[in-house]
């Protein structure tokens, strides 16, 4: 078992955000405190309440700093603009480590979370199960091995409330996939198919999204020539899955220097 830490949660009334309070107190570490939006219903209310845990007693804050106070690691999966804002203000704090699981940053949002991991290290993912990472690795070696005479075509599916599309994971695995191919994901990734004229070109990597329910997450990556179809993937069956990984990311962080990474670094894949 790891040393105890003392951690803080952005968004820890949200469903993540409790997964994620149970995940660290089965690990045996403590939850330092944690965030949600002002004017949310259970600011003010202790943590433990929200899990029917009443030993957890520090209380839902609206200040990054307040709940952050004492803590050593910091883990955000809320949204990109509130998780920048979070890690500036975390500079004026104890917390020398963050795990994000925030999706959706664009390019400029990108550049200042990597800014950040000058200050902080930060391990930062589109997903943090251990079977969708072991899933990169297979989809980039086979897109190195098939080679670009196969057509490449990433689906994913997640529950009707998700916002961005698509999902930090099916990203992940195109980067992947385009790697293996020896490209930048910017250069390949097919425009969405759509209209009379949605012909598929030769070479490029394209994507399907569906939000249907309360499906946590589906991830598949096809590759396809006219003879054969070779299809990997993924499928999370417990919100779970992503808390424990990140809760093994800070556990591995708190020890790292200033940086970026991934979770391969941390599973040492």
């Amino acid at each position: 078992m790891s040393e105890q830490l003392n951690i803080a949660i952005a968004g820890v009334a949200g469903r993540m955000g409790r997964e994620l309070v149970r995940a660290a107190l089965t690990r045996g570490h403590r939850i330092n405190g944690g965030t949600e939006r002002g004017q949310a219903p259970d600011l003010g209310r202790p943590i433990g309440v929200l899990i029917g845990d009443p030993s957890v007693t520090s209380l839902v804050s609206d200040r990054v700093q307040t709940a952050a106070e004492g803590g050593r690691v910091w883990i955000d999966f809320t949204a990109p603009q509130a998780t920048l804002e979070a890690l500036q203000s975390l500079r004026e704090t104890s917390v020398t480590a963050a795990v994000i699981g925030t999706t959706g940053f664009n390019p400029e949002q990108e550049a200042q979370i990597k800014a950040q991991a000058e200050h902080f290290a930060i391990v930062k993912a589109g997903n943090f199960s251990l079977g969708v990472n072991l899933l990169e690795h297979l989809v980039q070696l086979a897109a190195a091995r098939l080679g670009k005479d196969w057509d490449i075509e990433i689906s994913e599916t997640h529950h009707h409330d998700k916002v961005d599309a698509p999902s930090g994971t099916a990203l992940m695995l195109g980067e992947a996939a385009a790697k293996g191919q020896g490209s930048a994901l910017s250069e390949v990734r097919a425009d969405p198919y759509n209209g009379p004229d949605a012909k598929r070109i030769d070479g490029k990597i394209g994507f399907s999204v569906q939000r249907m329910g309360g499906v946590i997450g589906d991830h598949s990556v096809a590759f396809g020539t006219p003879q054969e179809v070779v299809t990997l993937s993924h499928r999370a069956l417990d919100r779970a899955v992503f808390a424990h990984g990140a809760i093994r990311a800070a556990e591995w962080a708190k020890d790292q220097p200033p940086g970026l990474y991934d979770l391969s670094a941390v599973l040492g894949l």
